[in-house]
């Protein structure tokens, strides 16, 4: 790949990703119940976007959109294990590739691409790899073993390891389904966001002074199992908070299409909370406000994390150099539809934080965004931020994503994008759970959705009906208007922008390259006739007018 520098001083970068942090959880957005000064702070600061959707889920193909800049249906991890593509760019290898060291503090869930690893390396029996590029300071896997052994290092008794540890200290087993708020044995200064924030600040007093750096910071918080210690435990009650967007009971929700069906009956609360037996959809109202209040908790608590690592950042003087993004994975339904976790199309899973603070960006500063973005975004905007262009000004053309900085100064693109698009694939490679429920293919086990401000149409593949809800009516999505004759013209022409937009975004990491007689060449649009270079993947062509 064939890069240049502009000139001027690179900024300091700070991504930092947490983990199922819905984007209505921020009292920055309105919400009436959750509290989130130092968040709050960060969009005082910087820009809030208010419609920012993930391209995926669960963790590892959420990833792999903000990572890539990619769709989905181009980078192709489909779930937790699968291997990203090596052909495939990423954020680390372009600001490794700038100068920078991008260092790890947490986890990415980037599966390797096993065509690269020798036979028998351990990497190819964990989705739980580190994205090509990354210099790793402090991984923490989903074992936890780091986190613990500090803990037990403090005196704690983390012998029941993860997820055992994240039980209520010295509580019976939940079998009768009742939600304690009870704390765990670890207290505020010993949740895994508390150790991760503190080796950031450790490494970051390491740091030169005159030295760019970038950081990649991802918390897990407020991925489930959904407890926290005090006061965070106690400090929403389960009582105060916003309806639950569901139907009048699980069964009826479950009646309105198949894959709810499917979905409402895999759920067990053991996920969710260790030690808990059954069916989440029959936890009760009382449990689901309770859990809810949990979660509430848990994000108030990394949240008070970003707080230490907002004061840490300023400490070292480098606040005024330093680039924050601070954005979510992919959300969490919270009860709405009588389902916890994250996947299929409902907002709930979808919608999530976006907060970008540039402090060389001040004109839009405590300003927010309400056109719709997307987690494939980021990666183009990075690459913005950091200087980093083709020869010739151009940010690398193949991706799916666009740049956010035009927001970042108060000015909006006129062809901007007015729907957010996203994927769910809910095959089942290890057990064939999900073709046989449906009697459907592997490969057809997906489904893809547009949402603009006034519709959402869900198409599925393997023949499973769509799905539209009109969303100016029907802002809780639990009506299906896609065999309604009123809304025909609308299905179809939801139909048509979907296929349209799935052409249009193919992968064209070669598409835009053309070999001639004269030299490796784009063909470019007759306006243009300036050469510029195309950066592909390992290689670089020349540009030339046709």
């Amino acid at each position: 790949m064939r890069i240049q520098r502009l000139s001027g001083k690179r900024p300091n970068i700070l991504l930092i990703a947490c983990d199922q942090w819905r984007g209505d959880c921020l009292s920055a957005a309105g919400h009436k119940v959750v509290r989130t000064p130092n968040a709050d702070a960060l969009a005082a600061e910087g820009v809030l976007f208010q419609k920012h959707y993930g391209g995926a889920a669960p963790c590892s193909p959420a990833r792999a959109c903000l990572y890539t800049g990619l769709y989905q249906m181009n980078n192709r991890v489909c779930r937790n294990g699968t291997p990203l593509d090596a052909r495939h760019g990423n954020i680390a290898l372009w600001a490794r590739a700038l100068g920078y060291d991008p260092t790890l503090f947490g986890y990415t869930d980037m599966a390797r691409d096993p065509r690269t690893l020798a036979p028998g390396d351990p990497q190819l029996k964990s989705y739980e790899g580190v994205l090509p590029g990354f210099t790793v300071r402090q991984l923490l896997p989903e074992h936890q073993k780091p986190w613990l052994s500090w803990l037990k290092a403090r005196g704690v008794d983390a012998g029941a390891g993860s997820p055992a540890i994240h039980r209520p200290a010295g509580e019976i087993l939940e079998n009768d389904g009742a939600i304690s708020n009870g704390p765990p044995i670890y207290s505020k200064d010993e949740t895994p966001s508390a150790f991760l924030a503190g080796e950031f600040i450790r490494w970051l007093g390491e740091q030169e002074r005159d030295a760019p750096w970038f950081a990649h910071l991802s918390f897990i918080s407020p991925h489930p199992p959904f407890i926290v210690p005090a006061p965070y435990n106690a400090m929403y009650d389960p009582a105060i908070g916003p309806a639950f967007d569901r139907a009048e009971s699980w069964q009826a929700e479950a009646a309105s299409h198949p894959y709810l069906a499917y979905e409402l009956d895999r759920q067990e609360r053991s996920k969710f909370r260790p030690g808990s037996e059954g069916k989440v959809r029959d936890w009760g109202d009382d449990n689901f406000r309770r859990i809810r209040a949990l979660y509430y908790g848990m994000i108030s608590e990394v949240d008070a994390q970003l707080g230490r690592v907002w004061q840490a950042v300023k400490a070292a003087d480098a606040w005024d150099d330093t680039v924050i993004v601070l954005t979510s994975d992919h959300a969490e339904m919270m009860g709405d539809h009588f389902m916890l976790g994250k996947g299929g199309f409902f907002d709930g899973s979808f919608h999530i934080p976006l907060i970008i603070r540039d402090p060389r960006h001040r004109k839009a500063a405590g300003s927010s965004v309400d056109r719709f973005t997307e987690a494939v975004d980021l990666a183009p905007t990075l690459l913005d931020l950091t200087r980093l262009e083709l020869t010739g000004g151009e940010v690398l053309p193949h991706l799916d994503g666009r740049s956010l900085a035009p927001f970042l100064d108060a000015t909006e693109p006129d062809d901007w994008r007015d729907a957010a698009h996203w994927e769910f694939d809910f095959r089942s490679i290890a057990d064939g759970d999900a073709e046989r429920y449906f009697g459907i293919g592997s490969r057809q086990c997906n489904l893809a959705v547009i949402r603009t401000q006034k519709f959402k149409y869900v198409n599925f593949g393997g023949g499973l009906p769509p799905l539209l809800f009109d969303l100016e009516k029907d802002a809780r999505e639990l009506t299906n208007v896609a065999d309604d004759p009123a809304y025909l013209l609308a299905r179809l022409e939801f139909a048509e922008k979907l296929l349209a937009g799935r052409a249009e975004h193919l992968d064209q990491s070669l598409a835009l390259a053309e070999l001639t007689d004269c030299r490796p060449c784009r063909r470019l649009p007759l306006e243009i006739s300036k050469a510029r270079a195309v950066a592909g993947a390992g290689f670089s062509v020349g540009l030339c007018a046709a």
